[in-house]
């Protein structure tokens, strides 16, 4: 038995649970495609409606806003 395999064995059966759950995360992560883990952009074009009635700096600074932080207003 491995040392990975004794210590796993000497937890609770709810911690090795998280054990056997963060490994499966980590085969996950291993697998993912390269192209997963750079920035998704799908939201782009999504304030298109907005274009004529507010600059960019408006949009912004609504955006702030319904984020709940107003200090930059």
């Amino acid at each position: 038995m491995t040392r990975l395999e004794q210590l796993v064995k000497s937890l609770p059966p709810h911690l090795q649970r998280e054990v056997e759950d963060f490994a499966q995360f980590l085969m996950e992560k291993r697998h993912e495609p390269p192209m997963a883990r750079f920035l998704q952009q799908g939201w782009a074009g999504g304030l298109r409606e907005f274009r004529e009635h507010y600059s960019a700096l408006e949009l912004q600074q609504q955006a702030l806003a319904w984020r709940g932080n107003t200090s930059c207003t």
